[in-house]
């Protein structure tokens, strides 16, 4: 008989680590692993609001940890997971979220600084989480990676659709997200030989809650699906990836954008 359905979802006794974890769309990621039954590590550089949103969680019957963790420095990375493999003895999933956008200037007056920032920030810290993760997964033979990339990987912002009370993201941030697909794919060739997935979610626009109204409402003109993207549209998509649901997917972009990019 093939696996039901909803076993082939089912994270019961598994581990999994979501970077950025402590706000937006990293906790409904993390919120969404631990309904599937993980035990759910949340770590950013602000581990006190990680912990604040895990005490949360755990209201909810979901095993979660908060901790304070820079994505960007090597050592604490291995730390985390060497706590996680501490605490349960596997690593199921990763997911490496933590980065952003910084775009104060525009070309060609950009800040060359802020150019090494967000690539150290997005393209840096996945390559770092993703080297973290297969020195544990590859002698368990199994394990999911997934990394977050953006419309802005293969698309260029336009521009003309954004008002003056809106910061939108630069050439760094789409250039830092461009690498990150194509690392995304790199990776899934060299671990795909130990059994370990790699894929990369690519975001349309999810707004916060402060963003300008007048903005958001352009955003949801420009989706075929006509309306705004909330974060727990790409809890789907996550679920898929870091579960066995996934396990013949690789090396692939998964862009969950409501239509934005079919134009």
């Amino acid at each position: 008989m093939p696996p039901h359905i909803r076993d082939l979802f089912d994270m019961t006794g598994r581990a999994a680590i979501v970077t950025g974890g402590g706000t937006h769309l990293g906790t409904n990621m993390a919120r969404t692993l631990g309904q599937l039954g993980a035990a759910v590590y949340l770590a950013s550089r602000r581990g006190e609001l990680c912990e604040e949103v895990a005490a949360e969680l755990r209201t909810e019957n979901i095993e979660a940890t908060g901790l304070a963790c820079d994505a960007t420095d090597e050592a604490q990375v291995n730390a985390l997971v060497q706590r996680v493999m501490d605490e349960h003895g596997r690593l199921d999933a990763f997911i490496c979220n933590a980065g952003g956008s910084f775009t104060t200037s525009y070309p060609p007056d950009g800040d060359v600084q802020e150019f090494r920032d967000t690539l150290e920030a997005n393209l840096t810290s996945t390559y770092i989480c993703a080297q973290a993760a297969g020195k544990v997964m590859i002698p368990a033979r199994r394990g999911s990676i997934i990394t977050l990339g953006s419309i802005g990987a293969t698309l260029a912002m336009d521009i003309r659709i954004y008002n003056e009370r809106f910061k939108r993201s630069g050439p760094p941030y789409l250039a830092a997200k461009g690498g990150v697909l194509n690392l995304t794919r790199a990776l899934a060739a060299e671990y795909g030989q130990h059994g370990i997935t790699v894929n990369c979610v690519s975001p349309g626009q999810i707004p916060k809650d402060t963003t300008d109204p007048d903005q958001v409402e352009t955003f949801r003109q420009m989706n075929a699906l006509q309306r705004t993207g909330v974060p727990t549209d790409l809890v789907g998509t996550v679920a898929l990836l870091a579960s066995d649901a996934g396990n013949w997917i690789t090396g692939q972009e998964i862009v969950v954008d409501g239509g934005w990019s079919i134009w």
